[in-house]
C-alpha cells in the first residue's frame, strides 16, 4: 500500500498556485547512429530483425501490432529524492511507469548510466514489491519505492538571479528502481530511464503514473499536457505540463476522442 499522503504535494511558483511547467527536451543520437559508431549495427539487426510487413500477418488477437524502430530520440531531465538525483528520461506516451537504474543493478546498461541511491535520499520509502516491464525492445526488472520527483523548467538566467524557473514537486511518487536491464538496447541509449505518460490501466504493478499524481494533487493549472517536437536536429522541443502553448498552433486545437483509456489511442475512419 502507498504511504499516507499527510503532506500534500505542491508546486513552487509565484503565489503558490497551480501553473504550467515547460520541460525542455533534447534530441539525441538515434540507436542506429550509436550502434554504427560502435561497429555493432549489423550484429544488432541480426539479433533484432525488423519486418515492416508484420502488421499484415494474420493473428489470433484483435489488436494491431505496432513496432517503433530505432526512434527513441527526445528526452529531458528530472530529479528524484531529497536532495535530488538527476536522471535523463524519455517522456513516453506509450507506457505508464516511471523507473530509473539503481545502485542495486549491475547490468552493463546500468553501469554506464546514472543510478539512484536510496541511501542518499532523506525522503525515500522502500517496499518489497517488484516490478517487471517488457518494451518492444529492452526490458527491466526491479523493486518499487516512493520518493519526491521533481520536474523542472530552467530557462537561462543572468548571474546572481537565484534558482530559476518553475518546478513541479510530486511527493511520495511511486517509481521503479531497476535491478536488471538485460540485453544491449538500453546500454546504447542516451537516457537513463523512462517516465510513462499513458494511462494507469496499463501501468505495471498498479503504479500510479507521475502525471496522474500531478492532477490528483492539483499541481497543474489544467489536467492536460502537450508536446512540441522539433525536427531535422533543431532544438526547442519540450513537454508542457498543465497547458497548451497557443503560439505553436495555427488554427487552434482539434479534439479527438480516445477509443480506449490505455495508450493515447484513437479510431481512424480510413
Amino acid at each position: 500500500a502507498p504511504p499516507p499522503r499527510h503532506v500534500p504535494a505542491w508546486l513552487w511558483v509565484t503565489g503558490g498556485l497551480p501553473s504550467a511547467c515547460r520541460v525542455p527536451l533534447r534530441r539525441g543520437k538515434s540507436l542506429r547512429q550509436s550502434l554504427q559508431e560502435h561497429g555493432l549495427l549489423q550484429h544488432y539487426l541480426k539479433q533484432h530483425p525488423y519486418n515492416p510487413a508484420t502488421k499484415y500477418f494474420t493473428t489470433s488477437a484483435s489488436a494491431e501490432p505496432l513496432q517503433n524502430y530505432m526512434d527513441n530520440e527526445y528526452f529531458g531531465t528530472i530529479s528524484i529524492g531529497s536532495p535530488g538525483q538527476d536522471f535523463t528520461v524519455i517522456f513516453d506516451t506509450g507506457s505508464s511507469n516511471l523507473w530509473v537504474p539503481s545502485v542495486y543493478c549491475s547490468s552493463p546498461a546500468c553501469t554506464n548510466h546514472n543510478r539512484f541511491n536510496p541511501a542518499d535520499s532523506s525522503t525515500f520509502i522502500g517496499t518489497n514489491d517488484s516490478v517487471e516491464i517488457a518494451y518492444g525492445t529492452g526490458s527491466m526488472t526491479g523493486i518499487l519505492g516512493y520518493d519526491t520527483v521533481t520536474v523542472r523548467h530552467q530557462p537561462p538566467q543572468p548571474p546572481g538571479a537565484g534558482t530559476p524557473g518553475h518546478y513541479i514537486e510530486v511527493l511520495n511518487q511511486i517509481f521503479g528502481l531497476a535491478e536488471t536491464e538485460p540485453g544491449d538496447f538500453f546500454y546504447y541509449m542516451p537516457f537513463d530511464g523512462i517516465l510513462g505518460l499513458a494511462f494507469p490501466s496499463i501501468a505495471s504493478s498498479g503504479a500510479t503514473p507521475v502525471f496522474d499524481n500531478m492532477m490528483k494533487e492539483g499541481l497543474v493549472a489544467q489536467d492536460l499536457f502537450s508536446v512540441y517536437l522539433s525536427r531535422n536536429g533543431q532544438s526547442g522541443s519540450f513537454v508542457l505540463f498543465g497547458a497548451i502553448d497557443s503560439s505553436y498552433t495555427t488554427n487552434g486545437i482539434s479534439w479527438i476522442p480516445l477509443s480506449a483509456e490505455t495508450y493515447w489511442q484513437i479510431t481512424m475512419d480510413r
